[in-house]
């Protein structure tokens, strides 16, 4: 069974990922590679969707892509995403950091998780998510981003 981690993170509001872009970019670099810093702020790519949106940067060559994700109050997976992918639930990986507004994920095994603004979260393959109240959720995703909401 894959787990569902909620970790608690006490640090300050992600407005430019260049320095966590930097520090993801060298995870897999070489000697031969280069610096890369991009801001979420002049996406290279914006893919929207009913009631949300998904900002995107891929930093150079490292197959890198950061996403910043914008749902509305009313948005859900089922609802809003579901219908451009065509999967039963939420195939993509997240590692994801919550800015702002709250969300509720739970798993096709049934666990579940609700967050908000200071939290991450590690969610695999295989949910459903939906906004908490009536404050548009934001969210930073270091791993889903690049295929999330692209038809199938």
């Amino acid at each position: 069974m894959i787990g569902l981690a909620l970790i608690k993170v006490n640090f300050v509001i992600i407005t430019n990922v260049t320095l966590i872009a930097k520090k993801l970019s060298l995870m897999n670099m070489s000697s031969t590679a280069k610096l890369v810093g991009k801001s979420l702020n002049s996406p290279d790519e914006v893919r929207s969707f009913e009631k949300g949106k998904i900002e995107t940067v891929t930093l150079g060559d490292s197959g890198v892509t950061i996403g910043r994700s914008t749902f509305e109050p009313g948005w859900s997976w089922e609802k809003c995403v579901k219908p451009i992918v065509k999967t039963n639930s939420c195939e993509a990986p997240h590692t994801s950091y919550i800015v702002s507004g709250r969300i509720k994920v739970v798993m096709d095994d049934g666990s579940e998780v609700e967050g908000g603004p200071g939290d991450a979260a590690i969610i695999p393959p295989g949910h459903n998510a939906w906004v908490v109240g009536d404050e548009p959720c934001v969210m930073i995703d270091f791993t889903g981003a690049k295929e999330y909401a692209r038809p199938s």
